[in-house]
């Protein structure tokens, strides 16, 4: 079920044009309040006004709204973003609150794309929010994802990313691929839409789910873990979203995977080479 709620609207439209978001079509100014509660983004040169009105016109499609998509949710929402779709079949479980922190103990048994929403409405009344609690699959993947500027995944299994990454190449569509486990995070950038450039198959091959593989439940997390991943994903959608409107995030380091470590602590960072026999990517041509 796709269900879309309009929160209000992401900025007063009384306050005239400005510039436009990517796809073309005008951008509103920001209004006073925004300006308001955005001034200390505003002030960082990387950023500017530009940047401010440039992530109000950005549509984000976060799938898997866990550990990964709590924080980054936080984040993205505060930072001003206007537009964003939410993906997740499931339901909010008890287990859930030790790092899930977008929930409470209220929205136990309801559905997480529906408590995400809720909690979203209660931070920014201004946000146009959609949500869809059907699984993403290779049938609909690319019918969910259309017409957004970025996707984040936060899903636990190959199936469900292979299906997002390969939507993201036939919508041409940006990816941000992150994960977590016990002490480690991963976050990784792929736009294998363009010609010289990986995807996340490209990472991965064609990795499956064995049946008898390690599970969150039975592994353990680290919550504090999930909120440093997830933030760091926030961090990197930002400057790929305001690569090229602003200075900041001039290089969104796609084809970069991030590996923090929570035992040492440390982060270091691996290049993805693009496989020319990736069936997801390598028929990605110039004219694409």
């Amino acid at each position: 079920m796709v269900d879309r709620l309009f929160i209000g609207s992401p900025t007063d439209p009384s306050t005239g044009p400005s510039t436009g978001p990517s796809t073309g079509s005008p951008a509103p100014a920001l209004s006073p309040a925004r300006l308001e509660r955005f001034q200390r983004h505003i002030v960082i040169p990387e950023i500017g006004g530009a940047g401010q009105v440039a992530l109000a016109s950005k549509h984000v499609a976060v799938i898997g709204l866990g550990g990964i998509a709590s924080p980054a949710l936080q984040y993205l929402a505060a930072s001003g973003i206007g537009t964003f779709t939410l993906i997740d079949d499931d339901a909010v479980d008890v287990s859930n609150l030790q790092r899930q922190t977008i929930f409470t103990a209220r929205d136990v048994g309801h559905g997480k794309a529906t408590s995400a929403r809720r909690w979203m409405a209660n931070f920014d009344e201004t946000l146009s929010v959609e949500i869809s609690d059907s699984r993403i699959t290779p049938e609909n993947a690319a019918d969910r994802i259309a017409g957004v500027d970025l996707v984040l995944d936060g899903t636990d299994n190959f199936a469900t990313r292979l299906a997002v990454s390969d939507a993201c190449v036939a919508e041409r569509v940006p990816l941000l691929s992150a994960a977590v486990g016990r002490f480690q995070g991963q976050v990784g950038a792929f736009a294998g839409h363009l010609v010289n450039q990986p995807c996340y198959r490209c990472f991965v091959g064609d990795a499956f789910d064995a049946e008898d593989c390690d599970t969150c439940a039975e592994d353990g997390m680290l919550g504090a873990m999930a909120g440093w991943t997830g933030s760091f994903a926030a961090m990197q959608a930002v400057r790929a979203l305001l690569g090229g409107v602003a200075a900041f995030g001039d290089d969104p380091l796609w084809g970069r995977l991030f590996v923090l470590d929570g035992l040492q602590p440390e982060m270091r960072s691996l290049t993805i080479a693009k496989d020319p026999a990736c069936k997801g990517c390598g028929s990605v041509s110039e004219n694409a």
